[in-house]
């Protein structure tokens, strides 16, 4: 019984595969669109990815065209073949700005861009467009259904920047060069004002002012004169310590940066004594 069963199988895959090869050669395109479709709604979407290929031109202009490019670019999308999909999703919404599956291939063509951000550690030019493209998905369907996922994705990729921006500052830090890892951020915090990465960016800034100036020269000889290379920079890091403080007064760093404060008017109080 199971061995006749096996056969049947056998001949029923056999002669799907034959049907499939024999659409893939044929000059009939009802049948290879029939088949298509078919193979598509038993989820083989490469299978019928092929097929549609071969007759998208031929349908240009036709009733039927809508349907054969909405599933053309879901085949893409299915295949996670984002970059296509991309492109055909929104070829679809330019070509059936009408069409009754308008928002959703909108939608799942801005997500196919979402799907290509790459990891935070990487360049951040396709996170860049995606957020572009669901952004604009969002001001075109504000009362979409994919409204909630669509936010939820742009803040992923919020996130993703915000990573990648504490990271290049925080490794400036990490290398000793004070000054980059000071400007970075402050780009950062200027960027990303309700960043959950606040407090750590607040912290490792006065950590680098910190560092930088008690490690500073007193003076440093300019074309337009002499700078008071050390006394500026401690009270930048007294500065960047208040702010802190006063943003997270009950931070897990507060102990720390008291001890590191103390330090600051001491050198200062040096000036005091001078002047």
């Amino acid at each position: 019984m199971k061995n006749f069963i096996y056969i049947i199988i056998l001949l029923l895959t056999l002669s799907s595969c034959s049907e499939y090869q024999k659409a893939l050669k044929s000059e009939d395109i009802a049948a290879k669109f029939k088949l298509g479709d078919s193979l598509y709604s038993q989820g083989k979407y490469a299978k019928a990815n092929k097929l549609f290929a071969q007759i998208v031109p031929n349908y240009r202009g036709k009733p039927q065209a809508e349907k054969l490019m909405y599933l053309y670019s879901h085949s893409f999308y299915k295949m996670k073949d984002y970059y296509t999909a991309g492109y055909q999703f929104e070829r679809f919404a330019s070509s059936y700005p009408k069409s009754e599956k308008l928002e959703e291939a909108s939608f799942l063509g801005a997500k196919s861009y979402y799907m290509l951000s790459p990891v935070y550690t990487k360049d951040q030019k396709e996170t860049k467009e995606a957020i572009e493209k669901l952004q604009n998905f969002i001001n075109v369907f504000p009362e979409s259904e994919y409204l909630s996922e669509a936010n939820k994705l742009v803040q992923e990729l919020d996130f993703k920047l915000e990573k990648k921006a504490f990271s290049i500052a925080k490794q400036y830090n990490t290398i000793s060069d004070y000054p980059a890892s000071v400007k970075s951020f402050d780009n950062f915090i200027i960027d990303f004002p309700g960043s959950s990465l606040r407090e750590e960016a607040l912290f490792i800034r006065f950590d680098s002012a910190y560092r930088l100036a008690v490690n500073s020269a007193e003076l440093k000889k300019t074309p337009t004169g002499i700078v008071y290379l050390k006394k500026d920079r401690l009270k930048q890091a007294k500065e960047f310590y208040t702010s802190f403080k006063k943003s997270f007064s009950n931070s897990k760093h507060i102990e720390e940066v008291d001890k590191m404060a103390a330090v600051l008017d001491e050198e200062i109080k040096k000036y005091s004594t001078k002047s």
